[in-house]
């Protein structure tokens, strides 16, 4: 028998009601703060009911709601609200002609979230069957006429959408072809690279996405593919009731695993993420739940927001949100170890934060400010977790690399490590100061902290919980030397 949030015949209506009464919510009013910015809490990559399974015994296959992912659009927005979240992308994969259950079932349904939900800020959006690679979060720049901005793209360009498969849409060229038709798009979208190791087969030894690749996007379209996944979704197989998910490595990372709960491409350090930002790339990254189907439910997934959140500095609307994401205004977080992350570099009259760039003179000293709040409240696994260390990571921006397929920057170390004794407590928060003397070259400066005792994140498991050790990471600021 299946429990109170089994989704398979209930109307979005009927669940509203159910989790109105259970979650003790009321009819919300809309309540946006257009003042300063703050931090606020998301998630980039959530399924619905309308990521369908196929009967493929019919020509063309026809779209079985709830096939892979169960949630209507409504719940999954009431659950992101109860676990804190501001904001959120709907998802949904694609498959043949996929591009109309998007616009015809899956739009109008959120168009209902929005105005049932109103205080989580939901975007339209898909995971994009990426030509040549594996999936992609592509977040739509909310207006009037955004599903047809969707499904333009969707239906010329995502790689499983023809009917017969095409193994022309599944292609690198086809990609940038993709990245070049939306940069010309009078709203451009944001494309963030998912699970970009899951198919790698070792440390280093890339799948589906490469180097190279990621490359060759970000430099066709700079605005638009802006990043990837940090840390992936599918963290919770080890909590499954069922235990044969134990045993299911963290984020469907069959092959090489995940360290500390995020992928190999951020979590190594000096790996490819530094490689990136050594050549002076906006690259940045982000978490995501994936959720598909509740690890109460017999899934692998935590709902959005009860495990991972990307903060972004914006105002509570759509357009600044999606403007922070793109200009790289996000930390993230794992487990609620922290809720406010702020990180300033100071040099001569010149400051910056986290996502901006400082120029200053070559030889002057440089002051890096951290602040976090570290909240004294009990995450979702009723556990108050305490951060232990935080780690400033510095590494020189040395140009463009010579070998497209480039995954290192040797330049990249962990120049301070701070503990209890080394910050101060106003209040809810702590901080550090810390002084590079004399920098004499363009450089970047990224944080990272935890609750463990690892120096650096080591390679997961199957099977140990994902609450047992966890990270936060900030995205970068650039140091330039004039």
């Amino acid at each position: 028998m299946r429990n109170l949030f089994s989704t398979s015949f209930l109307s979005p209506s009927a669940y509203l009601s159910i989790l109105f009464l259970v979650l003790g919510f009321q009819n919300p009013a809309l309540a946006q703060d257009k003042s300063n910015r703050t931090w606020l809490a998301g998630d980039h990559h959530i399924h619905s009911r309308y990521s369908v399974g196929w009967n493929r015994e019919v020509d063309p296959p026809t779209p079985i709601k709830g096939g892979d992912a169960i949630y209507p659009t409504p719940m999954n927005a009431l659950m992101a609200k109860y676990y804190g979240l501001s904001w959120i992308v709907t998802t949904d994969h694609g498959g043949p002609n996929h591009s109309k259950v998007n616009l015809e079932m899956a739009y109008p349904e959120l168009l209902y979230s929005r105005k049932v939900v109103p205080e989580v800020i939901q975007f339209y959006g898909m995971e994009f069957d990426t030509p040549g690679a594996d999936h992609s979060s592509l977040i739509i720049p909310h207006s009037h006429d955004e599903s047809i901005h969707l499904h333009s793209i969707e239906s010329q360009f995502n790689k499983r959408e023809p009917h017969p498969s095409d193994p022309s849409w599944d292609t690198e060229p086809r990609m940038l072809e993709a990245l070049a038709f939306m940069n010309k798009m009078t709203t451009k979208p944001v494309v963030i690279a998912n699970h970009p190791s899951r198919s790698a087969s070792d440390l280093g030894v890339y799948g589906k996405d490469d180097p190279a690749e990621l490359r060759d996007w970000n430099d066709t379209a700079p605005d638009i593919a802006v990043g990837m996944a940090g840390a992936p979704g599918h963290q919770a197989a080890a909590l499954n009731p069922d235990r044969t998910f134990r045993e299911r490595p963290r984020g469907g990372y069959g092959q090489f695993p995940t360290m500390g709960g995020f992928d190999q491409m951020t979590a190594k350090l000096g790996g490819f993420w530094d490689s990136m930002l050594g050549e002076g790339r906006r690259w940045w990254i982000t978490a995501n739940s994936d959720s598909h189907v509740n690890w109460l439910e017999g899934g692998s997934d935590f709902w959005p927001g009860e495990y991972s959140k990307t903060y972004v500095f914006a105002q509570k609307n759509h357009d600044d949100i999606i403007d922070g994401i793109r200009n790289g205004r996000v930390f993230v977080t794992l487990g609620d170890l922290i809720s406010e992350l702020y990180v300033r570099v100071e040099g001569g009259h010149h400051t910056a934060d986290i996502g901006g760039a400082i120029h200053i003179a070559r030889g002057e000293d440089v002051t890096v400010t951290i602040r976090f709040k570290d909240p004294d409240t009990l995450n979702s696994w009723k556990q108050n977790p305490e951060v232990t260390r935080v780690d400033l990571i510095m590494g020189e921006l040395r140009g463009p690399v010579t070998n497209r397929n480039s995954d290192s920057n040797p330049t990249t170390q962990v120049i301070a490590r701070f503990t209890e004794s080394d910050w101060t407590v106003n209040g809810a928060y702590r901080e550090i100061t810390y002084t590079i003397s004399e920098l004499g070259k363009d450089s970047y400066i990224r944080i990272r902290g935890t609750n463990s005792n690892e120096l650096e994140p080591q390679e997961d498991e199957k099977g140990e919980s994902p609450w047992d050790e966890l990270w936060f990471y900030s995205n970068p600021i650039f140091i330039d030397i004039e």
